[in-house]
Order: structure tokens, then C-alpha cells, then sequence
């Protein structure tokens, strides 16, 4: 069966994340009926990584085996027709080698997170951006960003339900900056753990408006105890924006 490498975008809201789950729709499900759709037989498709009810995805990407070849422009047409009215998009397919594998040929992740930062809560973005009426301070927070930077054990910064075997990762990059009233976090590395990033622009959250001072992030990490981290940012600021493959 050939395999295709597909790179989606979507809109979480309402769904129960990337993976199929018995309590409510998620995006795997979503696309694996538009491929029983098109090709007549149930299917597979195997995701880079799993993104949380509410999350978005710019870039995600994923692999599915069909059951024999078709142009890609016919595929990601179909699926698209398929996936109808949900709030997908196939926007690349590819074919690629039978050893390929989204999740486990993956390089590195990266994430974007964005806070709308102004008294006026959000109304087009509403859903797509955690709204903080508070002012924060972008650059104090990038401050704290630098201490996260490198291979830690992120414990403190870890959901309590991670399946991870080890809490040690190494965080390529995590950067804030301000966009006029909206605060932006990068973030890459090769993988993280279960809501670490949220819980990491939680606790930058607390720096930006004044209730920590920077050097309690390097504290927080050394504590390896999730109660010294910041609160979970919610998921509706959280954005899948690459996922990177060897060339």
C-alpha cells in the first residue's frame, strides 16, 4: 500500500484533541471517515503528535497507507471534500518511503502561543487566543523564557497524567515577544512533555504581570514538584506550527 504524508491545519475548538477518543470528536477521527469516504475501506492515519482538546494546528503532520496510488492533488481534494464541514484542511500530500513515519521520523516540534494582551476581551479571535486583561511585561518574561532553555528535568512543568518515560528534555528554543497587543511564545524542541508548554507560558503569565520575579522560574525548575510551576495556560492559545523531518 503506498504511503502519503498529508500536512494539516485545523481549529480544535469543540474536538478532544488529535486522537481518537470514546468522548467526542477528534481530528484522527474526523480524517480517518473522510478516508473510509474516498477510498471505500477503513484507515488509518497516524499523527506527528497528539495536540489537546482545544488546541490548533497550523502544521500538523501525519501518514496514511491507501490502497493503491492516486495523484496527490486528487487525494487532498477528496479528502477536503470529506472532512466537510468540520473545520480541517489537507494542504500538502506527498508520497513517501514505506519507512516513514510522522510521529516517529520527527526531528522536532515547534509551538506558538498566543495571548491577547488588552482590557477588551477578543471577538473575531475569540477561541484562538487566551485573552489576559492584565498588562505584561513581554520582556521580564523573556527573561524567564532564557532559564527553561536547555536539557532540564521538567518535572515542575509537567502534567500530572504525562505518559513520558523520563521527564528530561531538551528545549531548543522558547522566545516571547510582543506584537502590539499580543504576546507571542515560540517554542521548539525535538519533543515535549504532556501540557508542558502550557505550562510553561502559565508560569512566564506570572512574571509578565508583576507576581513573580524572573528568577523564580529557574527556582520553580529546580524544584522537579509540578505544585512549584505556574498554573496551565488554557489550550485555546496553543498553536501546532511545524513539525521538522530530516531533509
Amino acid at each position: 500500500m503506498p504511503r502519503f504524508k498529508l500536512i494539516l491545519e485545523y481549529d480544535g475548538s469543540g474536538l478532544v484533541g488529535w486522537q481518537r477518543q470514546a468522548n467526542g470528536l477528534s481530528v484522527q477521527e474526523i480524517l480517518e471517515i473522510a478516508a473510509e469516504r474516498f477510498c471505500g475501506r477503513k484507515l488509518i492515519v497516524h499523527g506527528a503528535g497528539r495536540t489537546d482538546a482545544g488546541v490548533h494546528a497550523l502544521a500538523q503532520a501525519a501518514h496514511i497507507d491507501l490502497p493503491k496510488e492516486w495523484p496527490t492533488d486528487v487525494i487532498r481534494n477528496a479528502l477536503n471534500q470529506h472532512v466537510k464541514p468540520h473545520a480541517v484542511s489537507i494542504i500538502t500530500v506527498e508520497p513517501v518511503a514505506d519507512h516513514f513515519d510522522a510521529r516517529r521520523s520527527a526531528r522536532g516540534r515547534a509551538y506558538r502561543y498566543r495571548i491577547l494582551n488588552r482590557r477588551a476581551p477578543a471577538a473575531v479571535e475569540r477561541g484562538r487566543v487566551w485573552h489576559v486583561g492584565v498588562p505584561l511585561d513581554a520582556d521580564a518574561m523573556q527573561e524567564g523564557a532564557k532559564l527553561l532553555l536547555g536539557k532540564h528535568d521538567f518535572t515542575s512543568f509537567r502534567d500530572s497524567e504525562c505518559q513520558a518515560n523520563s521527564p528530561v528534555k531538551t528545549l531548543d528554543m522558547l522566545a516571547v515577544t510582543r506584537q502590539g497587543d499580543e504576546v507571542q511564545i515560540e517554542a521548539r524542541a525535538r519533543s515535549f512533555l504532556h501540557h508542558q508548554v502550557r505550562n510553561m507560558v502559565g508560569t512566564l503569565k506570572l512574571v509578565g504581570a508583576g507576581k513573580w520575579r524572573v528568577h523564580r522560574v529557574g527556582e520553580a525548575l529546580e524544584a522537579r514538584d509540578r505544585r512549584a510551576g505556574g498554573p496551565t495556560a488554557p489550550p485555546e492559545g496553543l498553536y501546532l506550527v511545524e513539525v521538522i523531518y530530516p531533509e
